[in-house]
């Protein structure tokens, strides 16, 4: 059964500025990076338990073709994916798992 999935506020801002930083740095590469991050999603969304759990309930795995993690919590009881951070790789790792 898939999933179906939501993004905590810190995590779209991170996804918005994430995909304006990559736009105006090439014409087409931040819809690049939306592509990337949606296909990851949606492989979240039909196998959520696949990936690694890192600190407590918080799971993460890599985008493809791009330095950022996708940090997510699983809500059985409503068959939905919160994803709490997209986390650029090369930020202090500690702060990925901020409440």
């Amino acid at each position: 059964m898939s999933y179906t999935y939501e993004l905590r506020q810190e995590a779209a801002i991170e996804f918005t500025d994430s995909y304006i930083w990559y736009e105006e740095e090439q014409d087409g590469l931040g819809d690049k990076f939306i592509a990337a991050f949606y296909s990851k999603l949606n492989q979240i969304c039909e196998n959520p338990y696949h990936y690694k759990t890192s600190y407590k309930n918080y799971h993460e795995t890599l985008t493809d073709k791009f330095p950022f993690l996708i940090v997510y919590n699983i809500d059985e009881g409503e068959k939905k994916i919160i994803v709490m951070a997209i986390f650029h790789t090369s930020r202090n790792p500690k702060k990925k798992f901020r409440k």
